[in-house]
């Protein structure tokens, strides 16, 4: 099978407490060139798409109250809290 074009649809909703979420959505689209891996390019573009969500919803999730406390209680051992908490 020839595929000439790839495209992948990555989105998340995050809770934001008292009945507030966030959605957030990012499409790609790549040409596939004769001989190039489309299973390789479909999970670059998956990896790109979820990582540009992910910094699109940092700024908001690290001033919501509801996601820090989330993210707290589920850092028992340790205080410390990152961006792969989210």
């Amino acid at each position: 099978m020839k595929f000439t074009t790839v495209s992948v649809s990555y989105s998340r909703k995050f809770n934001l407490g008292n009945f507030e979420s966030l959605d957030l959505g990012c499409s790609l689209w790549a040409q596939v060139e004769d001989g190039e891996d489309a299973d390789g390019v479909t999970q670059f573009l998956y990896q790109q798409a979820k990582t540009s969500v992910k910094q699109a919803a940092m700024p908001v999730l690290k001033a919501s109250e509801f996601q820090i406390n989330k993210a707290k209680s589920s850092k028992k051992v340790s205080g410390d809290i990152n961006e792969s908490d989210w």
